[in-house]
């Protein structure tokens, strides 16, 4: 009769173009570390490598709302337990140096410990739909602010004869008269 695989417990640190993964048995012991691309073809990579030490009990990721969000979507689609891992503190990082093999073993052993046990959100739903609205809300009054104030800059800086008539105009009203102004009215 076969002897069971042991579960093992995958870290891994999210980079924009490279995800680093380190796998840890349930003893802590390392038992392989592996940068893959922030793809999808390197996130069935990322899980078969994996899978190949034993059945991952758990993927503990950093980063789950920005570079691991697509990684975070694909491991919960495909059947495994993520969990939210946060950043490796600066004391940590001074002590045992900076690398990512090191920290996707810290994401590992912190997933493996319990410490990393938060549910990463699932980014979908009517609260993600409210908060990308918002998000693009906020994009355009930054934007409409800078543009404002571009025309002002424009304004204050004309001749005299310009400027003058221009003077007590309300913002809507100076947009109107410069759009006139580029259709050559």
């Amino acid at each position: 009769m076969p002897a069971l695989a042991t579960p093992v417990t995958v870290g891994v640190d999210t980079h924009l173009e490279l995800h680093v993964a380190a796998v840890i048995d349930q003893t802590g012991r390392l038992l392989g570390t592996q940068a893959f691309p922030a793809s999808t073809r390197g996130y069935v990579a990322l899980v078969t490598w994996a899978e190949g030490f034993g059945p991952v009990e758990r993927v503990g990721v950093e980063g789950t709302g920005t570079f691991g969000a697509g990684l975070t979507r694909f491991v919960r689609a495909y059947g495994l337990a993520v969990v939210e891992v946060a950043r490796p503190d600066r004391s940590t990082r001074r002590r045992h140096g900076k690398s990512d093999p090191i920290d996707a073993q810290a994401a590992a052993r912190a997933t493996l410990a319990g410490i990393a046990a938060t549910v990463p959100k699932t980014r979908d739903g009517q609260v993600e739909m409210i908060r990308v609205l918002r998000v693009a809300r906020r994009g355009a009054m930054k934007a409409r602010v800078a543009a404002a104030e571009q025309l002002y800059g424009v304004l204050w800086s004309a001749p005299d004869e310009l400027r003058q008539p221009l003077l007590g105009l309300t913002t809507k009203a100076l947009v109107r008269h410069a759009r006139r102004c580029g259709q050559g009215r």
